[in-house]
């Protein structure tokens, strides 16, 4: 395991003759085991970051460091979990969790030892043998973490994973992802435009602006957890977060 280092990081899109900037200028470290989230407007650059950390976008300057390696395309140190699911409907809910650890040269006997293993972990042991359109969506974002983690990445880029869920399943697998996230001690960064959400969970919140996608502030978060919505510490990070967003907002 080790620490992500950006450097000066920059996306430009072209479309023909036209061309815009995502994001611009990109400094963060984040260190091992940490629960970073990304925060900012819709357009700010928030996936594009994620999807450039996961190796699935380029990028146009800059640098990035995993672990003191450069990343230049997707790898198995890195495990994504997105909005939309993204599990393969063919396959079961064991088949799509064995699936990292086959392709990485496991034997069956040996994916499948760390299929349950994960599958228990997200408490899904009993729907192993069902298919994804059998499962809620709660439960199908648990089969996605699950997969993730079957790969022991060293950093997990979530996606936004729990926004189109109802609110009380929200909580309910935010809670879970403490609970797996302390107890497997994985590097996470995590993208919202959720304040509630990024203050209960991170250790830190990285805000961006309108895009460009610019770091605009970065807020520790050292309240201990089990956190608590209704504490006055956290109601005074949810408001210092709001006015962040609401100042750059007017300025714009």
């Amino acid at each position: 395991m080790g620490e992500l280092v950006i450097e000066n990081l920059s996306k430009e899109f072209k479309k023909g003759k036209e061309a815009f900037v995502a994001i611009q200028d990109i400094h963060m470290t984040v260190q091992d085991g940490e629960f970073v989230t990304i925060l900012g407007p819709s357009g700010c650059g928030k996936t594009t970051l994620l999807r450039i950390l996961a190796g699935l976008e380029t990028y146009t300057n800059g640098m990035i460091m995993l672990s003191g390696e450069k990343i230049i395309g997707p790898g198995t140190n890195r495990g994504m979990v997105f909005q939309e699911y993204s599990l393969f409907p063919w396959k079961t809910v064991l088949g799509n969790v064995m699936f990292g650890p086959l392709m990485q040269g496991a034997t069956k006997e040996n994916a499948k030892k760390i299929a349950e293993e994960y599958l228990n972990l997200v408490g899904l042991s009993d729907f192993r043998n069902s298919y994804p359109y059998e499962l809620s969506g709660g439960m199908k974002q648990r089969v996605a973490i699950a997969r993730a983690l079957a790969n022991e990445p060293e950093i997990i880029l979530m996606d936004e994973p729990f926004g189109a869920l109802d609110a009380q399943t929200r909580n309910n697998l935010q809670n879970e992802l403490l609970r797996i996230w302390q107890e497997k001690k994985r590097t996470i960064i995590f993208v919202t435009h959720s304040v509630d959400e990024a203050v209960f969970l991170s250790d830190r919140i990285i805000i961006l602006s309108k895009r460009p996608g610019i770091i605009k502030k970065e807020i520790e978060i050292k309240i201990p957890r089990p956190r608590d919505r209704t504490r006055p510490e956290e109601n005074a990070i949810r408001n210092e977060v709001l006015r962040i967003l609401n100042t750059h907002e007017n300025k714009a």
